[in-house]
Order: C-alpha cells, then structure tokens, then sequence
C-alpha cells in the first residue's frame, strides 16, 4: 500500500543535506563544546557557525539566538523568563498591582499551559479573542495594554488553521505605548511564536519589530529535539551603555551554557542539523509556497466536488489562491502579491493563511473516525495539533473561531510539504471520498 503524508504541520522528514549536516558530530567530532581543547573546539566551532547561520536569517546578533531543546522549551523560556526578569528589575509595579500578560485564545499549548501557570502565581492573563477566521482582535488587544503590561505573546500563524497574525501592526501598537510617560521601561515584549511561519513569512526580527521569537527545527526539515529563542538584547539605564543585556531570565540553572540563558551541554549535530534547515528554507520558500498553495486549493475544489456540504475552517477566499509569495520578486523575501478583494474588505496583511495548510469541516462525521478510516487508506493526516492528539478533548483553536463541539470534533487538517505532489493530492481525495462513501 503507497502511503501519502499530509500531516507536515506536526513534523516535517529530514532533508538529506541536513542529514549530511550532521553525520559528522555522530562520529569524528565529539567533542564537548565546552571544552578547551582541540576536540571540544571543534564542536564549539560548529556551534557558533550554525548560531551565526541562524543569526543572519532572521536579522539578529549572535548572541541574541539562544538554542534550547524544542520549541516548548523556548516559548517557556519567552513567557516565564520576562516575568522572572520583570520581577527582579522592577520591585513594584503599579502600586503593588499584579504584572499582567497578553495572549491570543489561538495559542499553542505551551504558550496557552505557561500562562495558565503565571495566574497561579498572581500575573494576571488577558486572552484577545480571534475572529471567525483566526485573526486576533488589534483593538481589543490594544484596549487592554496597561502600564502593568510586561509581555505580549501572539503566535506568527497558527499551526491547525494557517491564520497569519499582523505582526507588525501588533508591534507598533505595542512601540506607541512604550513612549507613553507611564508605561514600564522597555515593556511591554512582544514574543511570537513563528513556529509554522519560518518557512514562508518573513522572520527578519527587526523588520518584525518582535523582542521574542521562537523557531523549531523538525518543522522546517531538520531534527527533532532542538529548537531556539531569538532573545533581544537591550542597553538599559541599569547597564552601561555598551553592555547589552537579554530581558529574560534563565528557566533551567547550571554551567551557564547559551549565554546563561539555557545550561547544559549543546546538542551539537542538532544544532548543525537546525543551521542547514535554515539555510535551505531561505532556498524553497518562494517557489514551495506558491505550488502548496495550488496544491491546497485542488485538494479543496475536489473536497467539494464530490462532499459539497463541506465547509473550510479558517480564512478563505474562494475562487482565489490567498496571498502566495511571488517566486519572480527581485528582493527574494518573503513579499505577497495582493488579493484586492481583501485590501477593500481593509484585511490587506490580516487577509493571509499560511500556504500548506487546509482545514476542512465534514458536516456529519467524526474527525476521529475519518483520520482512522484514512490512516488505514494509507493517508496520514491529523484532527489537530499534534500535541494535542491524545486528548479527547475538541480543539481549542476552532472552538476559540466560535465553533461548537461536533464542527470541532467534525474537522481535519491537511498539511503539504515539500515531497506532497499532485498525484497525493489526487490520492488522498479517492481514499476520502471512498470513507465518506462508506
């Protein structure tokens, strides 16, 4: 039986030539990279190569990258670490009042769990609802900013819809009440987690305007089990002006690995892997984002085809393509070519989902069931996050879009890659429509 994986949200296989990155730190160089001799040094050469790659793909300084074990592990590091740091520059804020928070209901889990931690600890969350499409209220996120305010967590595009947030709006919300007289200084933070956007958004951190950002690996085609931070570093009044300090405190204490900020020994070939990932996302991006956005909207016109009570969850245009990357822009970034009905419905950044990603409501059936009846078809999809697939629990994004528990429950996510081709595509909607037939 030939098996089709459309679930890449959840994981991406390793590329080759990230492979071959990495084969090396498996055998000859062993070193420790904390090590000062020639063995360890040779690790620590490969470390700061990978941290420099990175760096310079996302317009950061060196030190600013941070490599922690995954991409929960840095979204704690973002969420508990400017608290901890907050906490410890500022001894009272606001009279005594609690700091606060601010979230969109669209999370991932690690963020949505870590603030549900800081409440038991006295912060106060403020969770900005999304709109029927995945997009985040501005206003209301703008209305609850406060001088108690230390961080703003809002994730770049979600992992089961696509729904790409407006960043940079976001952040020059959030630079306008900096330069109030009575706001914190350098707060509000803005983190956001760019977890599925890396392969096709622009992640340039200062054209962002983000102070937080987290990155995985195993979503771009590297390894599993290493992840980073991009952590701003700031010159504060408590510092010379020379001396830039991270706004983040360190979650997990030992050797003072990764500048302090995340001890222990560096997963050396991972970070390597990680570093190729990267360089060879900046390759693809354009031309992969316009053929998985074709390839979405086939699997979507043959959904209807043959199921027409169908019904897509998350932003749609139907009849267009969403904002695909130009592959013939000079700039090789990451620019969209406008969908004007979106700029006159005043959408314009706001109007986008991300290019691999298809969430589709089966009126009458059980996302469950369906995934199962396909797994056993050969085709791998998924009724979610991955994080979440054990739960019995429907999922929070769509019941956060204002849907109730069956089209919750009732719903599965198609996620292409660069290996999903057209005769995928085609498969997986004989196999659908022979389960939906059953």
């Amino acid at each position: 039986m030939q098996r089709i994986y459309l679930d890449n949200a959840a994981t991406t296989p390793l590329d080759s030539e990230v492979k071959q990155a990495m084969e090396p730190y498996f055998g000859d160089t062993y070193g420790n990279p904390n090590s000062l001799h020639w063995f360890g040094q040779q690790a620590r050469a490969a470390v700061d190569r990978a941290r420099e790659t990175i760096a310079s793909a996302i317009g950061a300084r060196f030190r600013e990258v941070i490599f922690t074990g995954s991409a929960t592990e840095a979204n704690n590091l973002a969420i508990r670490g400017a608290i901890m740091h907050a906490r410890e520059t500022f001894n009272k804020i606001a009279d005594g009042r609690p700091m606060k928070v601010i979230v969109s209901t669209i999370e991932h889990d690690s963020i949505l769990a870590a603030v549900r931690d800081l409440e038991k600890e006295g912060v106060e969350v403020v969770r900005i609802p999304v709109d029927e499409h995945g997009f985040v209220d501005v206003q209301k996120l703008e209305a609850a900013l406060d001088e108690r305010t230390v961080l703003v967590s809002i994730m770049y595009a979600n992992n089961e819809i696509g729904s790409i947030q407006p960043i940079k709006e976001i952040a020059n919300i959030l630079k306008k009440f900096r330069e109030r007289e009575h706001a914190l200084p350098y707060y509000p933070l803005l983190h956001t987690d760019a977890v599925q956007a890396f392969q096709f958004l622009d992640c340039t951190v200062d054209e962002l305007g983000v102070d937080l950002m987290t990155l995985s690996a195993h979503k771009i085609y590297g390894p599993k089990g290493i992840g980073a931070l991009y952590a701003r570093t700031m010159n504060t009044v408590m510092h010379a002006k020379d001396d830039r300090v991270h706004m983040i405190r360190p979650r997990v204490s030992g050797g003072g690995q990764e500048f302090g900020m995340r001890s222990g020994t560096e997963n050396v070939a991972a970070i390597a892997g990680f570093a190729k990932a990267v360089e060879l996302a900046g390759t693809y991006r354009a031309n992969e984002s316009k053929r998985l956005a074709e390839l979405r909207e086939r699997l979507w016109r043959r959904i209807k085809d043959f199921y027409p009570i169908a019904d897509r969850n998350g932003f749609s245009a139907d009849g267009i393509l969403n904002q695909i990357p130009d592959p013939e822009s000079s700039s090789g970034r990451h620019d969209y070519m406008s969908v004007q009905d979106d700029k006159e419905k005043g959408r314009d950044e706001m109007g986008q989902s991300l290019p691999n990603i298809l969430n589709v409501y089966f009126p009458g059936q059980k996302g469950g069931d369906l995934l199962i009846a396909l797994d056993m078809r050969g085709i791998a999809v998924s009724s979610g996050s991955a994080c979440a697939a054990f739960s019995a629990k429907p999922s929070h994004v769509l019941m956060a879009l204002g849907f109730d528990d069956a089209r919750a429950g009732g719903s599965l996510r198609f996620s292409f890659g660069r290996h999903t081709t057209q005769a995928d595509i085609d498969g997986a909607v004989e196999a659908l429509r022979a389960v939906l037939r059953a």
